[in-house]
């Protein structure tokens, strides 16, 4: 058996390790970056949220700020690679924290629309008594 490689195939390897060091350089770049600037990332996801979503994502900071950092930071990782590449409503943005165990409490509110005028359920039965 020949000890030394084939010239083909040692060029290869080169090429593939050049490739490999470039990948893990900029993937330590892309780390670096979202360590520097936290907000880059809830900045990042903000511009693909839509209907509300900006508030599902307010008030998941608000009351579960460690879980909903880890969440948009995955999510942000998805949308980087190509995976998401679609706008994400309020109503997604909550299933996905609502499957992850993250309940979010939403305020939530009925309207009741009479005589041209919105009035919310609890002022309606107010009047009422």
């Amino acid at each position: 058996m020949n000890t030394e490689e084939d010239p083909d195939i040692a060029i290869i390897k080169a090429r593939k390790m050049k490739q490999l060091r470039e990948h893990a350089a900029s993937q330590e770049k892309l780390n670096i970056t979202s360590a520097k600037n936290p907000e880059s990332t809830s900045a990042i996801l903000k511009s693909y949220l839509y209907d509300r979503g900006d508030e599902v994502l307010k008030l998941a900071y608000d009351q579960y700020p460690v879980q909903t950092e880890l969440l948009v930071n995955r999510i942000v990782e998805l949308i980087r690679s190509g995976e998401i590449n679609a706008r994400i409503s309020g109503g997604e943005l909550l299933s996905i924290f609502r499957y992850a165990g993250v309940r979010i409490r939403l305020n939530t509110s009925i309207n009741i629309h009479e005589h041209g005028k919105s009035i919310s359920l609890a002022d309606k039965l107010r009047q009422t008594d």
